[in-house]
């Protein structure tokens, strides 16, 4: 297996696990937008090197977009934590920002 996929489903789990954790449990973040961002943007980075065309990448971009909005309806169960469009906002904008780099790496580095 591809160290692409054992990252993604590592990073995967992490990101759930965490993200339905009530938040008297976990350690105060600096910057929740940043890391949602952050998050995403390895993720998508990743899916992208699995990627096997341009159908294949944006059906693995619309992969993530549909589990980050899952994930923000999964936090409105749990215990002080809830829906936030906001994250949806920086998870894409992460997603984004990893197609954005992963091209001009392709485009300057080919």
């Amino acid at each position: 297996m591809k160290l692409e996929m054992w990252g993604l489903i590592t990073l995967g789990i992490a990101l759930v696990a965490g993200c339905l954790v009530p938040n008297r449990c976990l350690p105060r973040l600096p910057d929740d937008k940043l890391m949602h961002a952050g998050a995403f943007g390895v993720l998508a980075w990743l899916a992208l090197g699995l990627a096997t065309g341009p159908v294949s990448a944006a059906a693995w971009m619309a992969g993530l977009a549909v589990a980050g909005w899952l994930i923000e309806c999964l936090q409105a169960l749990v215990p002080d934590r809830g829906f936030s469009w906001g994250d949806i906002g920086a998870n894409l904008a992460g997603i984004g920002v990893a197609i954005l780099v992963r091209a001009l790496s392709h485009h300057f580095m080919p």
